[in-house]
């Protein structure tokens, strides 16, 4: 008897600039999981592992980014279209690292762990991604934190997700972006300080202003 079948809603795949986060301004193959306003097509993962050859067997890419709408939602799918591409390409998945227990499933498939945070967050989202990031450092997988900046964010709120990945990964590089006030009208000495108040409890912190334009995507 055969597996089961996985489908899921992607919003498609597209080639694009990765406009944040740790590897930001690599050509990537982005497969995205549509939100409620986007247009979606149903993939099978037998569907998806084929377009996904099909582009990288014609297109020079650095890596796979997996992300949109809570992507690890449909774990099992994402690592069945994966264990189905015969491509060494690196994969990452880009997500809110709300869902811990989807590593088990999808981990082997991937390369590299994002967890991406706007803040100002709630205790419940924050202590949530912190356990997700200590699943990854379990499984000796490779992760990145990112902090989306928001405008209406705090100095605090920064440093408090900060001190958080720090205390589960001691090396993991954090990337901060700076809010989209901030980064349209240049970074002002705010965010010197900030990264100055930063690296005093984690060493690899760096501020990055996101990229953007129309061949830039997150």
């Amino acid at each position: 008897m055969g597996s089961t079948v996985q489908a899921a809603a992607l919003s498609g795949l597209s080639l694009a600039i990765q406009r944040r986060g740790i590897w930001i301004g690599r050509r990537q193959l982005f497969v995205r999981f549509a939100g409620q306003a986007e247009t979606a097509q149903m993939y099978t993962d037998h569907g998806l592992a084929r377009a996904l050859e099909r582009t990288l067997e014609s297109s020079k890419v650095h890596s796979i980014c997996v992300s949109g709408r809570d992507p690890l939602a449909n774990a099992e799918f994402v690592a069945a279209a994966l264990g189905q591409v015969a491509s060494t390409v690196p994969v990452m998945v880009d997500s809110d690292g709300q869902r811990p227990e989807s590593l088990a499933v999808v981990h082997p498939a991937v390369s590299m762990f994002q967890v991406t945070l706007e803040p100002p967050l709630g205790s419940t989202i924050l202590e949530r991604a912190v356990d997700f990031l200590g699943h990854v450092v379990a499984l000796g997988r490779d992760h990145a934190v990112t902090i989306a900046g928001t405008d209406h964010a705090s100095d605090a709120d920064y440093l408090q997700i900060v001190e958080h990945a720090h205390r589960i990964s001691p090396r993991v590089p954090v990337i901060i972006h700076p809010g989209p006030a901030a980064e349209r009208g240049g970074l002002d000495r705010r965010w010197s300080v900030l990264l100055g108040e930063a690296l005093r409890c984690h060493s690899d912190v760096r501020v990055v202003a996101r990229l953007a334009g129309a061949s830039t995507m997150m």
